[in-house]
């Protein structure tokens, strides 16, 4: 089921050659941590029956403005500050994506720059720059945007005077490939459908332009490995890396290698883990590198990517990360779609809490997960340590008070976990019991 497709408009604000970005808290759901124009939603109240849907749009762009930066575009209009304003272009979010809309862009040339007001529970930030600033910014891998965002900054440093982005229309959904977002500069994502676990239906495959490594390639079937292989098709591709061995992540990648002769890279328990799933067969006619923990795997706008263990959902779990911290892809540390598994032979959940731990230190700029988008900041891997740690807590008390593992499953996840992942919640908290009696913290 795609996510419903929602009316927005945003402002794309000039004055004397320089545009306004904002910058959204990265707690927000929808975009977070992204440098955008200010806009939003089309709420109900922004409509009157029978009037242009332009119109709407309009109004809810300056009510978003005014909201999110303080800006009042109808006082500016009526005092002649205002010296034109006109649709630029308008995008819609893929439907891989989990909050979709369909955004209309206003470019507005103003001739006075406005004080702002920054929102503070919405907008961190907010800076004037030139177009080529910020395309550069983006291009070198030190800002994190969305592709409507990047395409209307490319046009505008192309034509200052430009009143369309050709770019704002780029294909999203084809039909003979998958195609990319690049959140920053050199690091193209591709949402490889695979059989992943709901509510997720894929999983990013990250290519790193420059170095021409491919990771997680795990295409479901035949076709969509023909789909992924017509999206890289002009891509340099000089090897791949698989940051665990879960079929989500490595599905048809030994196919991949062989067809391009590249190079196979893991960690050494990733390997044995594949073959003692597949057999040693699945790697015939590969040539494997086993990678651990801090070793070079690629580079990336001239600087290294290395390898970081991050144990716990899976022992040999490898996240790739920039050596400037610009960027980490963290596997299945966290999920932007769903949440993660831990436990079985292969999971360990003070690992889990370590690894967390790990990554929130080095705070990287933008957080890439398996599934879901890029994400800016390390709030999601915070908030996720703190849910595990009340979960932990919730089940030492159940524990304590003489409760079963199914009781306890029942008390904390019946209610609000589809039946056929009630196995998986059993597989939390067995982990979670797991931790707390290494601890001693509740009786062997």
């Amino acid at each position: 089921m795609t996510a419903k497709i929602h009316d927005a408009a945003a402002a794309v604000l000039l004055h004397e050659g320089q545009v306004l970005l904002v910058q959204r808290h990265a707690h927000l759901s929808a975009f977070p941590g992204y440098w955008a124009f200010p806009g939003g939603k089309v709420d109900a109240a922004d409509r009157i029956d029978g009037e242009d849907l332009a119109l709407a749009r309009q109004r809810a762009m300056a009510r978003e403005v005014h909201e999110e930066i303080g800006v009042d575009l109808p006082t500016m209009l009526a005092d002649h500050l205002v010296a034109d304003m006109a649709e630029i272009g308008a995008a819609t979010t893929p439907s891989v994506a989990t909050h979709r809309f369909a955004t209309h862009f206003f470019r507005v040339d103003l001739r006075i720059r406005p004080e702002l007001v920054l929102e503070p529970g919405e907008i961190a930030d907010a800076q004037w720059r030139t177009p080529e600033e910020w395309v550069t910014a983006w291009r070198e891998g030190r800002l994190l945007c969305a592709p409507p965002t990047v395409a209307i900054l490319q046009a505008l440093a192309a034509d200052p005077t430009a009143q369309s982005a050709p770019d704002l229309t780029r294909d999203f959904e084809p039909a003979d490939r998958i195609a990319y977002v690049e959140p920053v500069g050199g690091l193209r994502i591709l949402p490889v459908r695979s059989h992943t676990i709901p509510p997720a239906q894929h999983t990013n495959c990250v290519y790193i332009v420059g170095s021409g490594l491919l990771i997680d390639p795990s295409p479901a079937s035949d076709a969509e490995l023909q789909r992924l292989e017509t999206a890289i098709a002009d891509w340099p591709l000089d090897a791949i890396f698989l940051t665990h061995h879960h079929p989500d992540h490595c599905e048809r990648a030994n196919m991949l290698a062989r067809a391009h002769d590249v190079p196979l890279r893991c960690s050494a328990d990733t390997r044995a883990r594949i073959t003692a799933r597949e057999g040693k067969q699945w790697f015939d006619g590969v040539t494997v590198e086993c990678v651990a923990d801090g070793d070079r795997i690629a580079t990336w706008q001239g600087e290294a990517v290395h390898a970081i263990a991050v144990p716990g959902h899976d022992a040999g779990q490898l996240a790739p990360t920039a050596a400037s911290r610009a960027w980490s892809l963290v596997s299945d540390l966290i999920q932007g779609v769903g949440t993660v598994v831990v436990g079985g032979d292969e999971g360990d959940m003070a690992q889990y809490f370590a690894s967390l731990e790990r990554i929130i230190a080095l705070d990287p700029m933008v957080i890439v997960p398996s599934h879901g988008m890029a994400m800016g900041g390390t709030w999601k891997l915070q908030a996720t340590l703190a849910h595990r740690e009340m979960r932990e807590q919730q089940v030492a008390r159940l524990f304590d008070a003489g409760e079963s593992v199914e009781r306890i499953v029942e008390h904390i996840y019946g209610d609000s976990t589809p039946p056929f992942l009630i196995p998986l919640a059993r597989v939390n908290v067995e982990s979670h019991l797991h931790k707390l009696r290494q601890e001693g913290r509740i009786a062997a």
